[in-house]
């Protein structure tokens, strides 16, 4: 039976607890733009551009899912580039469904458990305080800090910036996908000796040094590709949904 896009959203509702979790009051979880008619296919993308945009129409996807809706700005009129975002996704009757913090803490399709996965930690649990949830997961890894880089780099093609203030023999893991670098000291708390994330400021180099810890940055971008993607496959293997992931790196 064809699936809605409605029943789509409220399938990703249940299965995220979208409406449990707190977030950003401009993360805006949910469906952002509806449509009608049933999905054929969906395309998932890590943020909501008119590069993603553009690119889901061109492969006819109903519905665009993403991890960065349309409203991070705040409230803004629509003209200019948001109104041209707004315009193409109506005009095409392409619906945009955004998860942020729900994709990032979901236990299965999560970008921080997909990581984990990925990485292989053993015996992962979350840890770290965001928004009162235990946003990141930490867990055993028995390699040396430039095997950990190797295969951060095979795994997501990047070049990752590191800072080597900790030991070169690995132990334990912590990870926060995104702008994890203000949680360095929730990593330390957690009793991890490398901690893997997007990005950070500035002074978290010096966070990492009077604290002893490894700190690597994968990129934002790249390290909330695995979510979109699981959460994409989850529903292929559900309702048998074929879908396609835009790529469209910022390098940051």
């Amino acid at each position: 039976m064809p699936l809605s896009t409605r029943e789509l959203a409220e399938y990703l509702d249940g299965y995220l607890r979208v409406h449990e979790i707190e977030d950003s009051r401009n993360a805006l979880n949910g469906l952002q733009v509806e449509n009608d008619g049933t999905l054929s296919c969906l395309a998932v993308a890590v943020d909501a551009c008119q590069v993603t945009i553009d690119r889901a129409v061109e492969l006819g996807a109903g519905v665009l899912l993403v991890h960065h809706g349309l409203f991070w700005g705040g409230l803004e009129p629509l003209v200019g580039r948001h109104g041209n975002r707004v315009r193409a996704l109506m005009r095409h009757n392409l619906a945009l469904y955004s998860a942020h913090l729900p994709l990032d803490l979901h236990p299965e399709v999560g970008n921080n458990a997909v990581l984990a996965r990925q990485l292989q930690l053993a015996d992962p649990e979350s840890f770290g305080d965001y928004l009162g949830h235990r946003l990141g997961v930490a867990g055993t890894l028995q390699t040396t800090r430039a095997g950990l880089v190797d295969r951060v780099r095979l795994e997501f093609g990047v070049e990752p910036h590191v800072i080597a203030a900790g030991p070169d023999q690995i132990r334990r893991v912590g990870i926060v996908s995104g702008g994890g670098g203000a949680m360095i000291g929730d990593a330390v708390r957690a009793g991890v000796d490398t901690y893997l994330t997007g990005e950070g400021t500035h002074h978290t180099h010096f966070d990492a040094e009077e604290w002893g810890i490894n700190v690597i940055y994968a990129g934002h971008y790249a390290t909330e590709t695995v979510g979109v993607r699981a959460l994409a496959a989850h529903l292929e293997e559900r309702f048998g949904l074929p879908w396609h992931f835009i790529d469209h790196p910022t390098g940051l």
